[in-house]
């Protein structure tokens, strides 16, 4: 289903959630598998991504061999507590509070709990929702699309006073990053993959879906976050995740 979505309040505070710890074998560099929550003024409590699938808590070599995963990194520490709930739970918050889900693009490691938010609906690009599973892993798409209300765009979408919704394949065919304006913060873009760390700008994207995208779409990214003053979050920087404040903190 598409349909259009408009938050009610502005948001008031975001928290980075920590879905673990991954070790990238290019480099080597570890890297952490994030999330986050926005809550506005009304009330309302975004969830942005959901992490690995439960069965990498439960055991995470076995989970690794069953998707081949090792032919990419290792996992170094993905624990119950790294998933949705627990993470929730450290901002006082419980599932059934999740009032819209987003989904910022859908490979394994944002992905996880993606089913689990049947009351809320769900926000998606549209060429993501396009695919006939979600993309996980190296092919396998070992997850069907949930039953739900999904909100699909097609274009930067601005879905409630100071909440846009960048739409920036490239990493992915529907890659989306956000941009809020928080009280005391002012402007945050949180990239998620669209850039997931300083350093792919100069590496060029190599190996995403569409290089080409991918530049653009990083290049643009941060052009907007000079013009204002914004606090960068990436998507998986090893040099800014050990010191990016998380929940239970909040930037407000």
């Amino acid at each position: 289903m598409e349909n259009q979505i408009r938050l009610k309040g502005k948001p008031k505070r975001l928290a980075m959630l920590d879905y673990g710890l991954f070790e990238v074998h290019a480099g080597p560099r570890t890297i952490g598998i994030c999330g986050a929550v926005i809550e506005t003024d009304a009330g309302e409590v975004i969830l942005i991504d959901t992490g690995f699938p439960p069965k990498y808590a439960e055991d995470a070599e076995a989970a690794t061999r069953e998707d081949d995963l090792g032919s990419f990194g290792r996992v170094l520490s993905v624990t119950p507590d790294n998933m949705p709930g627990p993470q929730l739970a450290k901002l006082g918050l419980a599932k059934s509070d999740v009032t819209l889900m987003i989904q910022s693009h859908t490979h394994i490691d944002h992905i996880g709990d993606m089913a689990g938010y049947p009351h809320a609906p769900m926000l998606i690009s549209a060429d993501e929702r396009a695919l006939p599973r979600p993309l996980y892993w190296s092919g396998k798409q070992m997850m069907e699309w949930p039953d739900a209300i999904y909100h699909l765009i097609s274009d930067d979408t601005e879905i409630g006073p100071d909440f846009e919704v960048l739409h920036c394949p490239g990493h992915a065919p529907g890659q989306l990053a956000f941009m809020i304006r928080l009280p005391e913060t002012g402007w945050v873009l949180f990239t998620s993959d669209a850039i997931s760390r300083a350093s792919e700008i100069d590496e060029k994207f190599a190996g995403s879906w569409d290089d080409d995208l991918a530049i653009f779409h990083g290049a643009r990214l941060m052009d907007l976050a000079a013009k204002r003053d914004a606090l960068l979050i990436y998507g998986h920087s090893p040099e800014q995740w050990p010191d990016l404040k998380k929940a239970p903190a909040w930037f407000e």
